[in-house]
């Protein structure tokens, strides 16, 4: 019975597309003649209708970020302390003029091998709102080491009304929050390259990616920038930030644009993740023990199990 019933099942299955044919009053061949007749008319419309109706939609970033050389890179990578106070200086003197780091403190400075005191110091340039007083009103103070880096703006609609509509993010995570995907199969390899600095090398790329001219065709909205490395589109609402010698550095490293943003894409790295290198060290004496400990498993199994028949 079961046979019977999968054999009338096939029929039908196979003899379906010929009774669609057959209700058409169209067989293949027919509906060949009519496809070919709709290509020549397709062939003969002007190419002008023709780009407008398939244009190509763009892939964004119009250009990929190039891998970069950093020292906190890799399984055995370190911070660069001159670096990340470098670092500092250019999103203090430049960033933090509309970029907030609501989830970095002062304190957290001393990683970058400032005193207490500097520190206090460094956190006193900032002014944060505390209170109430005793009469119940808000007020102004320096900021102290325990404080965390407050915002330029009180609300996110003063901060949209100051910048064209757009809201500048806050540099907090954004290391870690914005990357170029690396599609497949390279993200395969970078399980074993142990290549996590996607986010660094798209900061870099974003920030020295200013100046050029559009391609032609590419239209621009009123109050944006070109720049191809942006990932959501060919502009952005954020003008060029830095430019040479607009941050002086008096360790005497060089004052381009290429150096302002590699320090402080460090930074950014750093304040994203503080203990990124202390959780690679932690990973590669982990992985140490963990091959040491299936070895000596091993030998145990045998010399447990030598005697045993299998």
């Amino acid at each position: 019975m079961k046979k019977t019933l999968s054999a009338i099942l096939a029929a039908g299955i196979a003899f379906a597309p010929l009774a669609a044919f057959a209700q058409d009053g169209q067989g293949p061949n027919e509906n060949t003649a009519q496809e070919e007749e709709v290509a020549a008319e397709n062939a003969d419309a002007p190419e002008e209708e023709a780009e407008e109706g398939h244009a190509e939609t763009p892939h964004y970033p119009l250009r990929r970020p190039e891998e970069m050389n950093w020292s906190f890179a890799g399984p055995f990578g370190h911070w660069d302390v001159g670096q990340l106070q470098r670092g500092y200086k250019v999103y203090r003197e430049v960033c933090a003029a509309c970029h907030s780091m609501n989830f970095v403190a002062f304190r957290n400075l001393e990683d970058l091998g400032y005193s207490e005191e500097q520190v206090s110091t460094l956190a006193a340039e900032f002014t944060v709102q505390d209170g109430p007083d005793s009469s119940g009103e808000m007020f102004d103070r320096p900021a102290t080491g325990s404080d965390y880096f407050p915002a330029p703006y009180p609300n996110p609609e003063a901060a949209a009304a100051a910048n064209n509509g757009a809201v500048p993010p806050d540099l907090s995570l954004i290391a870690k929050a914005r990357a170029v995907e690396r599609g497949f199969p390279t993200f395969v390899f970078d399980i074993f390259t142990q290549y996590s600095e996607a986010g660094p090398d798209y900061l870099h790329a974003l920030l020295t990616g200013y100046g050029e001219e559009p391609p032609e065709g590419t239209e621009l909205m009123s109050g944006t920038y070109y720049n191809p490395y942006f990932i959501s589109s060919s502009a952005l609402a954020m003008p060029q930030p830095i430019y040479e010698d607009q941050v002086e550095y008096p360790d005497g490293a060089p004052q381009t644009v290429e150096q302002y943003s590699r320090d402080v894409t460090a930074f950014l790295m750093w304040a994203a993740e503080p203990h990124l290198t202390e959780r690679k060290a932690t990973g590669f004496v982990t992985m140490i023990f963990l091959i040491a400990f299936a070895v000596l498993m091993f030998f145990v199994k045998r010399r447990v199990w030598a005697g045993t028949p299998h």
